[in-house]
């Protein structure tokens, strides 16, 4: 059942830009390994050569002492190596079982066994917690379910080594929990589990042992209860990490409203949902997933229908029937699924930063001058790191693509901006950049609301955090009373 891995001197290369070099390491069987590293550190590609997505350009992989080069990610699955990615990689048009089996369809003779598969599928569901029909599409689930559809394929391939990429970003902490009992249990089969995550806490938590990479080499591992949490941060970036939160200037006591919420509705999510934020203010949204918070504001911001609820936007009474009416009022909405609705990963960086506002450019003509202007302000605004200013978006690292998503959504001057789960899947020097940056826009006098699952981000970046349950505003707590005990007390109810 064990396997053992060993990369010696693996490089890689996109184009002229070189993301491996020479990268040695080995990983024991039936142990679990924390994979470390910023956006960029090469950590998913050294995976996805693991997981025969990619091939090495220089280098050797062992798998059980036996040269291996996969040529895709079935011949890496036959080997009994199984990744689990972080953007999700689901067809939404299919159903559970059909996706959780696709490509690997069971058979009774010439026909697909069809009961045979939807009930392996339950097992698996059940499993990682998702009570799910199996039969239901997958574009009908919420992103946390999907993740959980995810790791339940994986279990289908009986796995011998499993890569899983910041597989908790969507996950509730029950889910999460229960996500980790189920490592335990494989570990303690002879399962080698690869875990990388930018959640330093559950690094702690589950791992044996840390390995931690940076511009694209192997810097350093050490048993994970030898480290603390910033020696990991440390030891990540290459320098001494502190201050992750910037100060939170007082807000002045006559500072004007910019955004107001009166009773607004989105059927099946939300109901009679009330609320104000001021100018220079950044307010956040706790709860528990399934709690309504993206919903409730993808209604407010024009991507899914309302039944009630008056939106008032600087003192002016707004209807919002689309994202281009938003954007027109001065309020932008970022969302959650930065493949999905944040970025088009296969246009280029400036046709994404300027897509939004294409009157700025077209004179009727396109100013293409202009919009590389433009993309050379953004990335030195928003300290993306890209090699090739001309590459993809694709191309971008999770915490770069963060940040050019920001920039596109920010470039068209929003005066309210609301942003879901902004640092999901990001490293924590990226994390720390994006911080710093919501205050500044705050700065601004501009009103910042944001909704996350990670209580420590809104106890330091938030004024004030409203929390939903069920699709109910039921508590708005001030700076004095952040901490974690209430905002989960009042989010699961038993405050």
């Amino acid at each position: 059942m064990s396997l053992s891995v060993r990369f010696d001197a693996i490089e890689k290369q996109f184009g002229l830009v070189r993301v491996l070099h020479g990268v040695s390491f080995d990983l024991a069987p039936g142990r679990i390994y924390g994979l470390l590293g910023e956006n960029g550190a090469g950590k998913s590609t050294l995976m996805k050569i693991l997981g025969g997505y990619e091939r090495a350009n220089a280098g050797t992989l062992y798998i059980d002492e036996r040269e291996r080069d996969f040529r895709n990610s079935r011949e890496a699955e036959e080997a009994g190596i199984v990744l689990i990615h972080q953007e999700l990689n689901l067809a939404d048009h299919l159903s559970i079982t059909q996706n959780m089996f696709l490509g690997h369809e069971l058979r009774k003779g010439f026909f697909l066994d069809e009961p045979a598969m939807r009930e392996a599928a339950r097992i698996r569901l059940n499993e990682v917690g998702l009570y799910q029909n199996p039969d239901v599409r997958v574009r009908d689930l919420i992103v946390a379910e999907k993740q959980l559809v995810e790791i339940a394929k994986a279990m289908l391939r009986d796995a011998r080594l499993l890569i899983m990429d910041e597989p908790t970003a969507t996950l509730t902490p029950s889910e999460t929990q229960r996500l980790f009992a189920l490592m335990a249990r494989l570990k303690k089969d002879g399962v080698t589990i690869v875990y990388i995550s930018h959640k330093l806490d559950e690094v702690e938590r589950i791992t044996d042992e840390v390995i931690v990479m940076r511009d694209g080499r192997f810097v350093a591992r050490a048993p994970t209860d030898e480290l603390t949490r910033q020696q990991m941060a440390n030891l990540m970036v290459g320098r001494e990490v502190s201050d992750m939160f910037p100060d939170k200037p007082a807000l002045a006591d006559d500072a004007p409203v910019a955004f107001k919420v009166e009773q607004a509705s989105v059927p099946g999510w939300a109901e009679g949902v009330s609320f104000a934020v001021r100018k220079g203010e950044v307010f956040g949204f706790a709860g528990l997933v399934g709690a309504g918070r993206t919903e409730l504001f993808e209604g407010l911001a024009g991507l899914r229908a309302m039944s009630a609820g008056r939106i008032v936007i600087e003192g002016e009474t707004v209807k919002l029937r689309s994202p281009r009416d938003a954007m027109h009022h001065g309020l932008t909405y970022l969302s959650e699924d930065r493949k999905g609705r944040g970025l088009h990963v296969d246009m280029s960086l400036k046709d994404n930063l300027t897509m939004m506002t294409p009157e700025r450019y077209a004179h009727p003509l396109l100013d293409i001058r202009a919009e590389r202007e433009a993309l050379k302000q953004a990335v030195n605004d928003f300290g993306i790191r890209t090699g090739n200013a001309s590459s993809r978006a694709r191309m971008l690292s999770g915490g770069n693509q963060q940040k050019l998503a920001l920039a596109k959504f920010l470039h068209p001057g929003p005066r309210v901006i609301v942003l879901d789960e902004p640092t999901r899947g990001v490293d924590v020097g990226a994390k720390r950049d994006i911080y710093f940056l919501i205050h500044r826009l705050a700065a601004e006098g501009r009103a910042v609301i944001v909704i996350s699952s990670e209580l420590i981000e809104l106890i330091g970046l938030c004024h004030r955090v409203a929390v939903m349950r069920a699709g109910e505003l039921v508590a708005t707590l001030g700076m004095e009373l952040l901490t974690e005990e209430r905002l989960i007390a009042h989010a699961t109810g038993t405050h």
